[in-house]
């Protein structure tokens, strides 16, 4: 009964099911005519057989089985046979295989298939994620929901995906994008937040519709272009992200040069995070405990980058001529330490960045603003400005490199869409230069490892930004990544840790975070006593890898 509905309820389905039929029809007219002119030419040769003979000598010989019980003696009967037989091969090996897989099988799997996909979420779903696409950025979004247990679903259009995908464990509702009807089976009015990251466009339908639905969701989309922002927020987008403008402006955080500034990372209310490179300071040789920076500007070292690697900072900790200090400050503590290393660093070679796409015109606008000069090499030559800092060729001619300034730049940023494409450049780049500092962009996140190993510094994830991004918008955690695979959290105290120190809780031991501030309503405090008891009702700042994370909130999960 539910095949029969599946055939009539769409109109190509129905379309062919006339088509099957009137094939019927004339193999039916077909297997008459021919037991009928079977009978004629046996009577010819003599020979009586019953009806039903005729029609089992035309199904055997147009099957081609051809037992060969029932055989004409005269050439006309065996030319009939021949005919019989040609067109037997066509009807039964070509055309019936080819009705029964398009117009039975298919559909039946089809049928199959819409009745295994949910169509609909369960009553009791609330403050859930509405996400519209599957994709890397919101493969990474779904992890870090998985780890803080949000409940999510994806609303997928073609129902083979949404098949594949249900089959794979994850959450997933079938339905049109743009169907008012889709989002109010995903129950919008109850959810948390509604994700999209499809094209400016389509995007902007999504908006729409989920509006007519529900006024008062939240609605986070990604904007391709600048001039699509307006347009998504006027379609009821609460928060339209430029991750290709974030992006830039991350890789253009990560370089070192131009002085020993510290340089802002991202914030947690008056505590701010920032990174400062060591390279032809005073601060190169000595230890942490040596060099004295809290004591003499009151930052603390939370952390050491050494080529790429990162390392939790101790007093024994050395400062090497490669090392990125990364620091936990406030503003006026900031202001003290560049002061005291203003002086120290000063490089006026420029950086090349390579690829002139929205990602490396966003690092060049960073560079820009921290006066830092660069050159920006691209192959499309329809991309070149006319600015003079544009080197037209490709990166991986050494003549367009050296034209560039290759012998010279404190930094390379590769942003090119394309990894196999960073990963050659990151490899070339290393062999010319093994001192240069190298930070590259990851389309792909399982290309993030390859890249390390190709000889970047520095890897950053557009995937990943944006599902930070996202999942702030949550509230349930504030994530700051510092670099690809290392990020700076902010949690509430669980209440199994409430009470207890830093040290008693073991948390370094067992997930690998560090606690780097705590927070009360009278203000944070930075590298707080590792003896004293952590706040009621207060949050704490950590720093750790995704995996330390992870392992936190394993352990904390109910309680944050």
């Amino acid at each position: 009964m539910r095949l029969l509905s599946f055939f009539l309820d769409n109109r190509t389905r129905r379309r062919n099911l006339v088509l099957v039929v009137r094939f019927l029809v004339v193999f039916g007219l077909l297997v008459s005519a021919y037991s009928i002119i079977f009978h004629s030419i046996m009577s010819y040769e003599g020979q009586h057989f019953s009806w039903f003979t005729g029609v089992y000598w035309t199904l055997t010989v147009m099957s081609t089985l051809g037992f060969g019980d029932i055989t004409f003696v005269s050439d006309l009967g065996r030319l009939f046979s021949t005919v019989v037989l040609l067109s037997g091969s066509i009807f039964m090996l070509i055309l019936l295989p080819f009705i029964f897989l398009q117009f039975f099988w298919t559909p039946w799997i089809e049928a199959q298939n819409a009745a295994r996909t949910p169509r609909q979420l369960p009553g009791h779903f609330a403050n859930h994620i509405i996400i519209t696409r599957y994709d890397s950025l919101t493969r990474s979004l779904i992890e870090r929901l998985e780890q803080f247990q949000y409940r999510y679903v994806l609303v997928i259009a073609d129902p083979d995906d949404a098949v594949r995908l249900h089959d794979e464990g994850l959450s997933v509702i079938a339905g049109d994008l743009d169907d008012p009807d889709t989002y109010s089976r995903a129950h919008v009015d109850k959810a948390a937040l509604v994700v999209s990251t499809c094209s400016d466009q389509v995007s902007t339908n999504i908006a729409v519709t989920v509006r007519s639905v529900d006024e008062k969701v939240a609605i986070a989309a990604i904007a391709d272009t600048p001039a699509s922002v307006d347009i998504l927020e006027l379609a009821g987008c609460t928060q339209v992200l430029q991750l290709a403008d974030m992006l830039g402006e991350s890789l253009a955080r990560r370089v070192s040069a131009g002085d020993a500034l510290a340089h802002v990372l991202g914030e947690f209310d008056e505590l701010l995070i920032a990174e400062a490179t060591a390279s032809r300071t005073p601060l190169v040789g000595k230890s942490l405990a040596e060099a004295g920076l809290r004591r003499n500007t009151g930052v603390t070292v939370i952390g050491v980058w050494e080529r790429g690697h990162f390392q939790a900072a101790r007093p024994e900790t050395v400062i090497e001529a490669g090392t990125v200090l990364v620091l936990a400050a406030t503003q006026q503590q900031l202001d003290s330490y560049n002061q005291l290393l203003r002086i120290y660093n000063k490089s006026f070679e420029p950086v090349i960045i390579i690829g002139a796409g929205r990602v490396g015109l966003a690092t060049a606008r960073s560079l820009e603003q921290r006066d830092i000069d660069y050159r920006i090499v691209e192959e499309d030559l329809s991309r070149l400005g006319d600015n003079g800092k544009f080197i037209g060729g490709s990166a991986a001619e050494l003549e367009v490199l050296q034209r560039a300034g290759i012998e010279s730049a404190p930094a390379v940023v590769i942003t090119t869409r394309d990894d196999d494409t960073n990963v050659y450049l990151a490899i070339y780049c290393r062999k010319l230069r093994p001192d240069l500092q190298i930070i590259a962009r990851a389309n792909d996140e399982r290309n993030i490892s390859t890249l390390h190993r190709a000889g970047t510094d520095f890897v950053m994830s557009y995937a990943s930004m944006g599902a930070s991004a996202m999942a702030n918008m949550l509230k349930h955690s504030t994530t700051l990544i510092i670099a690809e695979g290392l990020e700076l959290f902010r949690l509430p105290v669980p209440e199994a840790l409430t009470g207890r120190s830093i040290a008693e809780s073991s948390l370094r031991a067992l997930t690998g975070c560090t606690v780097v501030a705590s927070c009360t309503s009278d203000g944070i405090e930075i590298n707080p006593d590792p003896l004293a008891p952590l706040p009621k009702g207060g949050d704490i700042i950590l720093i750790g890898t995704a995996e330390g994370e992870r392992k936190f909130l394993q352990l904390f999960a109910a309680e944050v």
